[in-house]
């Protein structure tokens, strides 16, 4: 009982800082929104994919504007909360590894929200982009419950990487995954042996959610189980860097 309360009362403090941090915001907002203006300017339909360009590319950037959120500022939070002592004050309470990753989890996903609904709406306004309700109900949530396996993983990084070494560390996470898992541009005109490793890559799984969603079609069950072994390994890696950082104390 101790244990959820300290859980319950670290998750209502960390998505009010969250919400608090309006460069973040901004940033994780129209940085991505600004990029789907740029990449898809040009009219045609992706080859394979049976989408728009426009259509393909909103949920490339929705789901990177997601990404953009929850990685780039759980890790380098993490690795400065730990650098001012406030992670040392989180193991004086009950509060379980478990706890703290859910706390930042969901703090992060938060965030993430306004992203993911800041490109629908320039793509719906800019790009006439349409789509039936539901499917703008089902894309919302797919992407944005999607976005809690990275988040997973920028408290992973947040715990694993120093303060200097964190912000390098986690852009070149953040780009490898962008640009490998397809989010910059369709993955099918990467070489064969590059298609392969980005099937497998978590970006990948996570855009392909939202576009079998705007095909009509239920999200494929490969997609949806990869991202969810992805998040175990993420979060269950963070909750272990926690427990062995406090043994280290």
């Amino acid at each position: 009982m101790t244990n959820t309360l300290a859980a319950r009362g670290l998750i209502k403090l960390e998505i009010t800082r969250a919400l608090r941090n309006r460069k973040a915001q901004f940033f994780s907002m129209i940085y991505p929104s600004l990029l789907f203006l740029i990449i898809s300017g040009t009219a045609g339909d992706v080859p394979g994919s049976g989408l728009s360009l426009p259509a393909f590319m909103m949920v490339s950037m929705a789901s990177f504007g997601a990404l953009t959120a929850v990685l780039m500022g759980n890790s380098e939070r993490i690795a400065k909360e730990r650098e001012n002592g406030w992670v040392r004050q989180l193991r004086l309470t009950t509060l379980p590894g478990r706890g703290y990753v859910l706390a930042k989890t969901a703090s992060a996903a938060v965030v993430s929200l306004p992203s993911i609904l800041v490109v629908f709406a320039v793509a719906a306004i800019f790009k006439d982009v349409r789509f039936e309700a539901w499917q703008w109900l089902a894309l919302t949530g797919a992407i944005w419950a999607g976005s809690l396996c990275f988040a997973a993983l920028g408290v992973a990084i947040g715990y694993l990487a120093t303060g200097d070494a964190v912000r390098p560390i986690t852009m070149i996470v953040y780009f490898v995954l962008s640009l490998l898992g397809g989010l910059w541009m369709p993955s099918t005109t990467f070489p064969d042996w590059l298609q392969t490793l980005a099937d497998w890559l978590p970006t990948h799984a996570y855009a392909a959610l939202g576009r079998a969603i705007e095909l009509g079609d239920a999200p494929h069950a490969k997609d949806v189980i990869l991202l969810a072994a992805y998040f175990l390994l993420f979060a269950g890696g963070a909750a272990w860097l926690y427990r062995k950082d406090t043994l280290k104390a």
